[in-house]
């Protein structure tokens, strides 16, 4: 049997850890720039907050209403995560992060009736010792999985551990699930199938498997075969998943005219890029900067660039990566242009274990120094908090209190943002 850990609400359960009084209360927390609502608590759900509300919407909207907000936190979210890892680590006998609030559990070896009460014991465990609420679902394939997991946070009455161990339990919750909330079901194939006359997962995992490979290929077909309760889903292939294409893109609260600004944000945004190809251990081999106008805003000059730029060496370094960034969005700024929003996209992705120098211009001391910068700043901001140490292309130009004296700040905008309580000594004493 295969279990599926899914941690309840995590980003607001992260900020309901160090302050207990918002327990049973709306929680809210924002994307980048305190843009819009990218989590939402139970209770934030059941008020018909949507998830992706403007933020400034949903203030408007839920005026008066007793709705906390926080700036997201992600080294709070990281920290508590690799809590809640090691916690089932040294409970379940093989454990796979899938995500930064999911993990699969190898079951194997734990007699079939035990499985139950050993699952709620889990999920008391991780909240105990983590603070943190957590949903199990187990079942033959790691889909089942999945789709156990959301009946287990949904209905108080399975106590956090919901089991699918027969083909009689398969078909009841697969006739409740909607197709669309199938793990592997995107957006466009839930509205095929929907076109199709498809809406639960049972009448997907009843469609003729000839019909699933020629609608949908052979991703399609393994999602049939899990829900059919036909295991075709390795844990191998869980953990190999490397991205191929990295993008960081925002909006800005409020649009911009000044190149000085502009780039700012994209050296920010190729910061994050460089870091995450660290994080899964890859370079790559070229970068697209963009950016674009307002297109809400018809009375305005629309505009909507982009520019490659290709590295002789394939890279993951921040100095090289936002140089790369800034040299592209030189050549399309526009002066005159009300920009809203821009972003970087890192492609030509391999593993850092397989670079291949350029002939005339490869410098190993050069790599070398560039390599150790990196490094450095990773871990320092992983000790300190995100984005204690930034290039001085990464932070924007704002006038100080007397309106005259300019200042630096980050680029990224936090204004709701709670402290890093686990992370940093100064801000571990609460309340």
């Amino acid at each position: 049997m295969v279990g599926l850990v899914d941690c309840d609400s995590f980003f607001c359960s992260c900020e309901r850890v160090f302050r207990p009084d918002l327990d049973g209360k709306p929680v809210v927390v924002l994307s980048n720039n305190d843009g819009c609502v990218v989590a939402r608590s139970a209770e934030a759900k059941a008020m018909g907050i949507p998830e992706g509300l403007p933020y400034y919407q949903m203030r408007e909207r839920w005026h008066g209403a007793d709705v906390t907000a926080f700036s997201s936190n992600y080294t709070l979210y990281g920290d508590l995560s690799a809590r809640v890892m090691r916690v089932l680590a040294e409970e379940a006998p093989e454990v796979v992060q899938y995500s930064i609030d999911e993990a699969f559990l190898d079951l194997t070896g734990i007699p079939p009736e035990t499985l139950k009460p050993w699952g709620e014991k889990l999920c008391a465990t991780v909240l105990r010792s983590t603070g943190i609420p957590v949903s199990l679902g187990i079942a033959p394939t790691r889909t089942l999985a999945k789709a156990a997991s959301k009946f287990a946070k949904r209905y108080p009455g399975y106590r956090k551990c919901c089991i699918i161990d027969s083909e009689t339990a398969r078909r009841k919750a697969l006739a409740l699930l909607p197709v669309g909330d199938v793990w592997g079901v995107g957006r466009q194939t839930r509205k095929a199938l929907n076109n199709a006359g498809v809406r639960t997962a049972l009448d997907f995992a009843e469609c003729p498997r000839a019909w699933v490979r020629m609608r949908f290929h052979v991703t399609g077909e393994r999602t049939w075969d899990e829900l059919n309760g036909h295991s075709v889903i390795e844990v191998d292939a869980l953990e190999a998943v490397t991205k191929k294409t990295i993008v960081t893109s925002r909006s800005f609260p409020d649009m911009l005219t000044d190149l000085a600004d502009l780039r700012s944000h994209v050296a920010n945004y190729a910061a994050r890029c460089a870091l995450k190809l660290r994080r899964q251990r890859s370079v790559c081999a070229m970068l697209t900067a963009f950016v674009q106008s307002n297109h809400f805003r018809e009375d305005l000059e629309q505009y909507d660039a982009g520019a490659l730029f290709t590295f002789s060496t394939p890279t993951a370094s921040t100095i090289e990566i936002v140089g790369g960034a800034l040299s592209a969005l030189g050549t399309i700024f526009r002066k005159g242009i009300r920009y809203k929003r821009a972003g970087v996209m890192v492609s030509g992705i391999a593993s850092d274990t397989a670079v291949q120098p350029d002939l005339f211009e490869y410098d190993p001391e050069r790599m070398a120094r560039s390599r150790h910068i990196s490094e450095t700043l990773d871990s320092v901001n992983r000790r300190m908090g995100s984005d204690t140490v930034v290039l001085g292309s990464q932070q924007y130009r704002v006038k100080g209190e007397d309106g005259k004296n300019l200042k630096f700040v980050n680029a990224i905008h936090r204004g709701l943002k709670s402290p890093d309580y686990t992370t940093r000594f100064a801000t571990m004493t609460v309340g």
